[in-house]
């Protein structure tokens, strides 16, 4: 598989959009998909942002592993970022999402009261990668469907200031991906969690890379959720014996790939495999296949 390059015009823009406006806020609040924080960090925004006060949210850490989510928080915290774990079907996590934005700026709030100043609503710049779930949070925060929220990533246009609770004006942005993922491996991980619309890949392709990974790091899941017997060595067994226990036959007995290989991400996404993450900090995990391993 070549390098993935997937960069629409309105990501372009969006990135101008936040550089533009950055000067407005005090805080950014920072998405990350907690199955993979590092492949959903946008390496842009570090850049673009600086030193700006930053609160990182894991966010659908419901389908995380825990334990490797824990490793995580420990990791930001080590950068020195505030960050906190968010569900948002559940809403846990959410009520510190505000209130962590605020001690990022209360130095600041501070000064300004010293200078004969009153305190103002915080500014803050909440910024993520598609489909890392940023309306559904902002719909949660303000306790109404403030922004729009999809299922499909690039559901989100355009710039909008919506009120928080906790004294917070929030301008939401659409979510921004970087112009080429040079390492493979992010990709992938991006198109697993459907941070990538599927029909810019090869489903069959992603969902057979997907496979290979499960059953070299959760064959139990996989075992258990596909009642396979055994997990073999070759991704492709593991995918065509999959399909006989789920009825994706086509006649002669030829395998159904495509609707196969729709199960798995699907099942993937929703979690039903599993609480699974595809990273954890300090160990690199490449996304290969015996037959097309890229370097």
């Amino acid at each position: 598989m070549e390098h993935i390059n997937w960069y629409p015009g309105h990501m372009k823009k969006t990135k101008e959009l936040i550089q533009k406006n950055l000067k407005l806020v005090d805080v950014v609040i920072e998405l990350l998909d907690a199955r993979i924080p590092l492949s959903s960090r946008n390496p842009q925004i570090n850049e673009i942002v600086q030193n700006k006060p930053k609160v990182i949210v894991l966010n659908k850490s419901d389908l995380a592993n825990p334990t490797i989510s824990k490793e995580w928080v420990e990791y930001f915290k080590k950068e020195g970022h505030k960050v906190v774990e968010v569900d948002t079907i559940s809403g846990k996590g959410l009520d510190k999402v505000t209130k962590m934005a605020n001690e990022a700026v209360e130095d600041k709030m501070k000064a300004r009261e010293e200078k004969g100043m009153n305190r103002r609503a915080i500014r803050a710049m909440i910024v993520g990668i598609p489909n890392v779930g940023k309306s559904s949070i902002i719909n949660r925060l303000t306790g109404k469907k403030s922004a729009k929220t999809g299922d499909r990533p690039g559901v989100t246009r355009g710039k909008q200031w919506v009120r928080l609770k906790g004294n917070i004006e929030l301008l939401d942005t659409p979510g921004v991906l970087w112009p080429k993922f040079e390492d493979l491996n992010v990709g992938l991980k991006l198109a697993f969690t459907g941070s990538i619309k599927d029909e810019v890949l090869d489903v069959e392709t992603i969902a057979l890379r997907l496979i290979d990974y499960l059953c070299r790091y959760y064959p139990e899941n996989m075992k258990e959720r596909y009642k396979l017997d055994t997990i073999e060595e070759e991704a492709l067994d593991n995918m065509e014996n999959i399909a006989k226990k789920r009825g994706c036959i086509l006649g002669k007995g030829r395998t159904d790939y495509t609707r196969v290989a729709n199960i798995i991400l699907d099942e993937f996404r929703a979690s039903i495999i599993g609480r699974i993450s595809l990273e954890r900090p300090n160990e690199e995990i490449h996304i290969t296949m015996n037959d097309t391993d890229e370097e």
